[in-house]
């Protein structure tokens, strides 16, 4: 416990300019989406449900002022008798069908994609002048494996930085449902330039921003309690846990009462988190808009759930499950930071909370350890970004 508690408070810590995703006063809409997937969840908000539930809301008012007025006892004062209309009875059980069945196509779509943790994952080859050919390994799991050309990206890093290529105009497939597939290129590129091929069926974004989400790169481990968060992040190290509780009000800002914390969660920015929840006493929801999770904590279970920020910033949430006296005091507050932003906070958190790691269990540290891959899952992300 004296280890949890001496850990360094995320307040203030990396920096007062982050940019903050905070409520505003007499808003109605909801927060700015900051991954891939919650710009799809707000798009199914806005542009499916809303005009539908607009719709039906005017349609059934019309309706109402029409039999108020039409069907008065002073406009008709000598009503017709009957009780069975066959043709609206099945309009009106036909129609409503037809809408469940607009709305729960892309819903069920949305949460496959909340509820089963991608698997999508990358290989970086450099190029000798002279190679053509490059193969990504399709070893997923029985059903997951690459079979069409959408579940191919092919990237090239260059010194003029980092290019998305397009399919058929740049290079072509071979072998899509086999055990490797080939791309295959004109020119060979230069000696010197990565090609990097990205795989997997866990496709996330709309349009021109659709983008293969990658496995997770680190895991978080959430423990609700009454009333206050738990966090740990087991790939650095068995004693890397914090308590987050709610900041005083004293050191918080008007806009972050009830919104912050005294020590946040921090995560690098592009990457691909998955959370896993549980609780110690009653049922908590691990919940945050700008990144369209919520998640039950439940005593007893795990449960998992993922999410991959695409810029950098403070980003804030609560618990969503009434859970006690003090349930609208348990918030939760995630700091995106850059990579190398992260990594230094990892070794300030081992060197407060006393966390002693070995050299290979050092090396083998996502994204900081010295074995990991120099390419980004963020330069996708950050590509996207600009061709918008």
């Amino acid at each position: 416990m004296k280890k949890i508690l001496a850990a360094v408070s995320g307040f203030g810590a990396l920096g007062a300019g982050a940019a903050l995703a905070e409520r505003t006063q007499g808003g109605v809409a909801m927060l700015p989406a900051n991954s891939a997937l919650a710009e799809e969840v707000h798009f199914f908000h806005n542009w499916i449900l809303m005009p539908i539930i607009t719709g039906i809301s005017l349609f059934v008012l019309a309706l109402l002022l029409w039999v108020i007025f039409r069907y008065n006892s002073k406009a008709n004062p000598n009503p017709r008798k009957f009780s069975h209309n066959t043709l609206v009875e099945i309009v009106w059980t036909a129609v409503p069908i037809l809408i469940l069945l607009v709305i729960a196509l892309p819903s069920f779509d949305l949460l496959y994609k909340e509820d089963v943790v991608p698997d999508g994952k990358q290989v970086a080859i450099e190029g000798d002048g002279q190679t053509v050919d490059f193969v990504f390994p399709n070893n997923f799991a029985d059903g997951r494996t690459v079979v069409r050309p959408r579940h191919v990206e092919v990237y090239l890093e260059s010194s003029s930085g980092f290019q998305k290529l397009a399919h058929r105009a740049d290079y072509r497939l071979a072998g899509l449902g086999d055990p490797e597939v080939v791309v295959e290129f004109e020119t060979p590129p230069a000696a010197g330039d990565s090609v990097v091929i990205r795989g997997g069926r866990s496709l996330i974004g709309r349009g021109d921003r659709k983008q293969i989400a990658m496995a997770p790169t680190m895991t978080i481990k959430a423990v609700g309690r009454q009333w206050g968060w738990n966090y740990t992040y087991p790939e650095y190290g068995g004693d890397f846990e914090f308590l987050s509780d709610l900041l005083p009000e004293d050191q918080a800002t008007p806009e972050t009462w009830l919104l912050d914390v005294d020590n946040r969660v921090v995560v690098p920015v592009g990457e691909t988190i998955r959370v896993t929840t549980t609780a110690t006493d009653v049922i908590h929801s691990w919940a945050m808009p700008a990144f369209a999770v919520k998640i039950d904590a439940v005593p007893g279970r795990i449960n998992e759930t993922w999410f991959a920020a695409e810029r950098e910033g403070v980003f804030y949430g609560q618990c969503s499950e009434i859970c006690g006296i003090r349930h609208a005091y348990m918030p939760i507050a995630v700091e995106v930071v850059s990579r190398e932003r992260f990594c230094e906070w990892v070794g300030e958190q081992q060197t407060a909370l006393g966390v002693e790691r070995t050299a290979e269990e050092k090396a083998a540290e996502p994204l900081c350890g010295s074995s990991t891959a120099v390419t980004r899952m963020a330069d996708a992300a950050d590509i996207l970004s600009e061709e918008d």
